[in-house]
């Protein structure tokens, strides 16, 4: 009887691939049947190979061509590395960008913009947003009155919110406190320039942490939020680059220290 050869990884890839002849294949299952925990490795990835296949038969019409090329590269690639658990994870992942184009395809683009998408803000941005939003609307308002009088012990007293030194060259033209998903809120209006308006929120968002100042635009505003302790704040404009206005949060935020 003809001695059979070692059975290698590369059969198995081309076990895997249906790259074997009859003769060879009958040999590598005959292999499999004789070591269980190497079998189900193989099932596992012609699993993976069948699905991937499917994936690229049912989407062909909404995939975009680049995820379609990175599928059939990692189908390869799975079949040169048989039993790396990375490109099986990699697998997964192109499959769910396959199918989130899809969904893109049929429901619409995402309205998120690709910075908002790549880095979501904190939620409490968003709610400062909406307090500024609120001040400009105020401001259009001869009978809502504003309330200029401000005293910081006195926030700190009611709210638990230390807010950060005014600038004395600023002027503080309106001072609020606003409910919000994580309690009460302090919203500012303060002018650092004439004819300039923008909004310093502070609130208690739940949760401990020491962050810097970062940028965040939202829509056509700007916001640079930070955190330090159990207060989070942000400050935001509708005129101000991020730069200038992330700058302008860095003093705000030292002066807390």
């Amino acid at each position: 009887m003809k001695p059979v050869d070692p059975v290698l990884d590369t059969d198995l890839s081309a076990y895997v691939d249906n790259q074997l002849d009859i003769n060879r294949r009958i040999e590598v299952e005959a292999y499999l049947s004789e070591n269980p925990v190497i079998a189900a490795q193989v099932m596992a990835d012609l699993s993976l190979k069948g699905e991937l296949r499917l994936a690229l038969a049912d989407q062909r019409s909404s995939v975009r061509p680049q995820t379609r090329d990175a599928a059939r590269r990692l189908e390869s690639a799975l079949s040169r590395g048989l039993f790396v658990a990375a490109f099986r994870r990699a697998a997964a992942i192109v499959l769910l960008v396959g199918a989130g184009w899809v969904a893109n395809a049929h429901f619409g683009p995402f309205g998120a913009t690709q910075v908002i998408a790549s880095v979501q803000p904190p939620p409490f941005v968003e709610e400062a947003v909406r307090a500024h939003q609120t001040a400009v609307l105020r401001e259009t308002m001869p009978s809502q009155a504003e309330i200029s009088a401000y005293d910081p012990a006195d926030i700190r007293a009611a709210t638990g919110i230390v807010m950060p030194e005014i600038p004395t060259d600023w002027k503080v033209i309106d001072v609020q406190v606003f409910p919000s998903a994580f309690g009460p809120s302090v919203e500012m209006a303060v002018a650092p320039a004439a004819n300039e308006v923008l909004s310093l929120f502070a609130v208690r968002p739940g949760s401990f942490a020491v962050q810097k100042a970062l940028p965040m635009g939202v829509g056509t505003t700007q916001s640079s939020y930070w955190q330090i302790g159990e207060v989070a704040y942000a400050l935001v404009s509708s005129s101000r680059d991020a730069g200038d206005l992330n700058g302008m949060a860095e003093k705000l935020a030292a002066s807390l220290y």
